[in-house]
């Protein structure tokens, strides 16, 4: 299992879902106030006097206004009435909304508070990667506050006091700084116009990058399979399906959607709410999707779909069962903790030798004749079989070593080329990063022992996977594997999984994180603790065991998928996959729809909502610091569609483009996305001059830039 991070259950397409959100918001550090030392002749500050302002955006008038959604934890009446907010001790009170400029002259906002009760309300800004250097606290003194009738004031905060550094902004924060007894009372919340020759405050500092694209330079195809993802989310413009999962391994295509869920779930045999494959098939093919379908190889499927591996009429006084659902269902464990030692397969499964998967496939090319297209272009050999020990253990107790990942390869892989000659193979399907360098049987013996790898030469684990294919291949004339596939997922702690982070270092971990993709000079920042290089590497044991091979990533995910951090570290693999040459990846496992992820995706394949999408060919482009610039054309050289990555959280990029080698500019389009519902929006702000284009990207946010030439010099 992956150490450190939280693992990923259930089976694409829905079978066994959950669901987890991570949020953005901080814990800000108290900003520094100076003290305020009254005269001896002072009574009390002087209570700040009104006057006009113009309201620009209103946040609150007697309920949220469109745009503007609470996610702090006070609590309010409803709808009708100011807010009476239930602060409590060190409350707060959080509306959300869009990204926003910081062109707003002031903070004002109607207050009544509980009788004596003085200085204790801090109001701010707040932005997910923000620290409270960026966006200080501000103390709601009487300097503030302008008194009304009934106990009311007024209370105006300059912009100026709440952004210094006008940087753009998503949310206002009231929090109480010590205890409160009673209930506040909030209304008519707004941000001001500026005044007439109102200084506003500067915008975010920015870092230069000049960027050439080489439209001389060779350029490579991308394979429109890496926009893959393991659950259907057409609107997100996903290019394939993979149905995966631990599920996978024990689905009964005969049976239709019946499976067994394994240590995922009590080792329930169960079946899905809709037919199954070939109803995900038809779907797929009906949206012009292609799909990677997981094919059985431990050898056994669910027989029906109310077996349980270890029943409680069996295997008495375990650990749990599955008392809400299936109470006779256990986990598998005594009350101590220690495995159960599993009856026969026979207790929930049933066969499944290589000649009924030759059958099964077969089923579906004959479906496929019937319709006159193919419904799978990639049959993966099972799913993670270097864990079947762990997730199937109650019918492959035993960890898989060399030898037997070979034999299955080869058995069940022949039956695949059998029934469907055209078919494209893809395995092992490792789970990841030890699964590489050693078997299952190593790890449980453990990896400075390595017994099964020293009895193979110590050969790492997949180049000798693919070496005896080669040799199995030239032997025999038969081929077997057409892509090595592995799943991958950052090891990092709190960047992928359920404890992704999401604060402003856990952040910047994660996009630190992609690189463990393509940079020899990166050490990864976890257990691994050794430059990853995970592309590369994996190309460079193709290129050396069995050359012309594809390379997959069969799942992958960097986690914090609502959190811009997410979105940014997607649109970064995705962008590498295109330049890096990858055959396919199937993102794990739905990247909700408006969260920044799914966003991500949008820049590669639908940032204008009418279908314009990252280009076939991708074009070589200049390194960046803190940021990336990935460049596509088409066959003719004469569009570009580029994605601009701002890594950096206090640094805008000011882009300047030289697309001087790829001909005379004749016209272009601009999108930007910085976090937000709105999503990828049209931006007006870029400039051409002399075969260059300007883009200034915000900090932490993503750019299409998308133009054409009047004729450009053949690559």
């Amino acid at each position: 299992m992956p150490r450190g991070v939280g693992r990923k259950t259930g089976l694409a397409l829905g079978l066994v879902a959950a669901a987890g959100l991570a949020g953005g918001a901080l814990g800000l550090v108290r900003a520094k106030r100076a003290r305020h030392v009254a005269p001896p002749t002072a009574t009390k500050p002087i209570a700040r006097q009104r006057r006009p302002f113009e309201a620009r955006e209103v946040i609150f008038d007697q309920g949220l206004k469109a745009g503007w959604a609470e996610v702090g934890v006070a609590q309010h009446v409803a709808p009708g009435k100011p807010a009476a907010l239930e602060l409590g001790g060190f409350g707060s009170w959080i509306l959300r909304h869009e990204r926003l400029s910081a062109e707003f002259g002031a903070l004002v906002f109607l207050l009544r508070t509980p009788p004596d009760s003085r200085d204790f309300l801090e109001v701010s800004l707040r932005l997910g990667e923000a620290d409270a250097a960026t966006f200080p606290k501000v103390l709601v003194t009487e300097r503030e506050s302008a008194p009304l009738a009934d106990g009311w004031s007024e209370v105006l905060i300059p912009f100026a006091a709440l952004d210094p550094s006008g940087v753009p902004f998503d949310s206002v924060a009231l929090e109480a700084r010590r205890m409160v007894s009673q209930p506040v009372e909030v209304d008519k919340l707004l941000l001001t116009a500026p005044e007439p020759g109102q200084k506003l405050a500067r915008s975010a500092p920015l870092r230069p990058a000049h960027v050439a694209l080489d439209c001389r330079a060779e350029a490579r195809r991308i394979s429109p399979l890496i926009y893959g993802i393991a659950r259907g989310v057409y609107a997100s413009g996903e290019s394939a399906h993979r149905i995966g999962g631990n599920a996978m391994t024990r689905l009964n295509w005969d049976l239709g959607n019946v499976w067994n869920t394994g240590s995922d779930w009590f080792f329930e045999n169960v079946r899905g709410p809709d037919k199954g494959l070939r109803q995900w098939l038809a779907e797929a093919q009906q949206r012009g999707v292609q799909m990677a379908l997981t094919v059985p190889m431990i050898g056994w499927v669910a027989k029906d779909d109310s077996s349980s591996g270890f029943p409680r009429s069996k295997f008495a006084a375990q650990r749990k069962y599955d008392d809400a659902n299936r109470p006779e269902a256990g986990d598998g464990f005594d009350k101590d903790g220690e495995r159960l030692q599993p009856g026969p397969p026979t207790q929930t499964s049933e066969e499944a030798p290589p000649e009924r998967i030759q059958r099964w496939v077969e089923g579906l090319l004959m479906a496929d004749a019937a319709s006159g297209k193919r419904s799978v272009q990639q049959y993966i050999l099972d799913n993670e079989p270097d864990l079947w020990h762990e997730t199937h253990r109650d019918i492959h107790p035993e960890p898989l070593g060399y030898d037997e990942l070979l034999d299955r390869t080869l058995r069940y892989g022949a039956a695949i080329r059998r029934a469907d000659p055209q078919a494209v193979i893809a395995g092992p399907a490792s789970w990841g990063w030890t699964g590489y360098f050693f078997s299952a049987k190593d790890m449980a013996a453990g990896a400075a022992l390595q017994p099964d790898r020293r009895a193979h030469g110590g050969v790492p684990l997949l180049p000798w996977y693919l070496s005896q294919l080669s040799e199995h291949e030239r032997r025999t004339g038969e081929r077997l594997l057409d892509v090595l596939d592995v799943h991958y997922y950052p090891q990092a702690q709190g960047v992928y999984g359920k404890d992704g982070r999401t604060d402003r270092e856990g952040a910047a971990l994660r996009l630190r994180s992609t690189r463990s993709l393509w940079d020899p000079t990166y050490k990864d920042e976890s257990w691994i603790d050794e430059p990853v290089q995970l592309l590369p590497r994996l190309q460079g044991w193709i290129d050396k065991y069995y050359p012309g091979r594809g390379l997959s990533l069969g799942e992958w995910s960097f986690g914090a998928e609502h959190d811009i951090s997410g979105g940014l570290a997607t649109a970064e693999a995705l962008g590498r996959f295109g330049q890096l040459g990858l055959t396919s990846a199937f993102y794990w496992a739905d990247p909700p729809a408006g969260s920044a992820t799914f966003w991500a995706f949008r820049a590669f394949r639908n940032y204008d909502g009418k279908g314009a999408r990252f280009l076939d060919f991708s074009v070589p482009t200049s390194v960046l610091q803190q940021g990336s610039v990935f460049a596509s054309r088409d066959e003719a050289s004469q569009r570009f569609v580029l994605v601009a990555v701002n890594l950096d959280a206090e640094y805008g990029m000011s882009v300047q483009l030289d697309v001087s080698s790829c001909g005379a500019l004749t016209q272009q389009r601009v999108f930007s996305y910085s976090g937000g519902e709105q999503g990828i929006v049209p931006d007006t702000s870029a400039t051409t001059a002399g075969g260059r284009t300007g883009v200034v990207l915000q900090p932490y946010s993503i750019a299409v830039i998308e133009l054409a030439t009047e004729s450009a010099p053949a690559p």
